[in-house]
């Protein structure tokens, strides 16, 4: 199977993907275009064929270099459904087109529960639950791209036969609860909310969150997962404090337009990522990545990661990538970067006539 770049990666490579693992040689055996590299410009748009274990088109996206996380993108024809599958690794599903329904029942039951999902929806089939999708639309075709942790569960348990076969019911995180998809969840923190299903990524509200600059989050647990979901949001004219963390973090764009700077320690250049609503990028294992609205219009994205261990320092209690690097954090403040970022992004605003609203030092000295 030919692989299919999504961009040009950095040149510098750590992790897994300088050589075989299991799953690596899972992922060239399912016969689908699989992606590299930082990013895909357009999940929409990006190549699919057909995927003998899900009976529909479908690729692999493994971006950065990393086995951590993994992403599944799946096309389901007008009209037409997925085989049944189950799976020993989390997935939650992200509609990017269309609208249809998934079918979930635990193993050796015959008891079904469905979730009903449009453009926008958000939903976690449960931890080895088989699960069916149908697209409910007779004229166009349906399009789902789902964060998993596959790469980890394959090269843990080194057999994919069990990963897909096991018929262990994993009820303590789901026993048949009639409301589980439609129990419009709870506040767990501040910025954290537990659910099963969310209706629009789109639409929802955010609090604020001022750590990395201007713009709101909101973390989500679903499905009694390790996997870790957050939905940011920042102004036009502004942009994010850079920071890097640790492998598997993976940003999906569900609105505005910008770009995104990615560069390792040491590195005099930095790699440029543009975007809009579709595109997916990547950073790499310890690799700085900041993001930058250069758009007229709020920029709001959908990231993930297997959890806060893998993704922030825990010397803080897991707030590394959000402190300050002068305080012993992972955070490039506003003062401290490069000026030549900010006279970047001051003309790529003017050339897209977006109105520069960030509230930096550079900035202040200059006026």
């Amino acid at each position: 199977m030919h692989e299919a770049p999504a961009s040009q990666a950095p040149a510098r490579s750590r992790g897994w993907g300088e050589r075989e693992t299991p799953y690596t040689l899972w992922r060239r055996g399912e016969g689908v275009p699989f992606y590299t590299g930082s990013h895909i410009e357009d999940l929409r748009t990006a190549e699919v064929a057909h995927w003998p274990r899900l009976g529909a088109k479908g690729a692999i996206v493994s971006l950065a270099a990393q086995e951590v996380t993994d992403g599944w993108l799946v096309e389901i024809a007008p009209g037409g459904q997925t085989e049944p599958i189950r799976h020993l690794f989390e997935a939650s599903y992200c509609v990017l087109d269309g609208r249809g329904a998934t079918t979930v029942w635990l193993p050796g039951s015959t008891t079904k529960q469905t979730v009903e999902w449009q453009s926008g929806s958000l939903f976690s089939p449960p931890l080895n639950c088989w699960y069916q999708h149908f697209n409910h639309d007779g004229q166009n075709a349906a399009r789902l791209f789902t964060p998993t942790t596959a790469p980890l569960m394959m090269n843990a348990v080194r057999n994919a036969d069990f990963v897909f076969n096991c018929d262990y019911a994993f009820t303590d995180r789901y026993a048949g609860d009639e409301a589980y998809f439609t129990d419009p969840g709870q506040k767990i923190d501040t910025r954290e909310w537990q659910t099963n299903f969310l209706p629009d990524v789109r639409a929802i509200a955010l609090p604020e969150r001022r750590e990395r600059g201007a713009g709101n989050l909101l973390f989500f647990w679903m499905a009694g997962n390790a996997m870790n979901l957050h939905i940011s949001e920042f102004p036009p004219g502004t942009y994010k404090k850079a920071h890097r963390h640790g492998p598997g973090a993976e940003i999906i764009v569900l609105g505005g337009r910008g770009y995104t700077l990615l560069w390792s320690p040491g590195d005099r250049e930095r790699v440029k990522v543009d975007w809009k609503d579709g595109s997916i990028f990547s950073p790499m294992g310890g690799q700085y990545h900041q993001h930058f609205n250069t758009g007229t219009t709020p920029a709001r994205y959908l990231a993930y990661t297997f959890g806060a261990v893998v993704v922030n320092d825990t010397r803080d209690g897991g707030e590394g990538a959000s402190m300050s690097e002068r305080e012993g954090g992972w955070q490039i403040e506003y003062e401290d970067e490069d000026p030549a970022i900010l006279a970047e992004f001051v003309q790529d605003c003017a050339r897209n006539g977006a109105a520069v609203t960030l509230d930096h030092p550079l900035r202040r000295v200059s006026r």
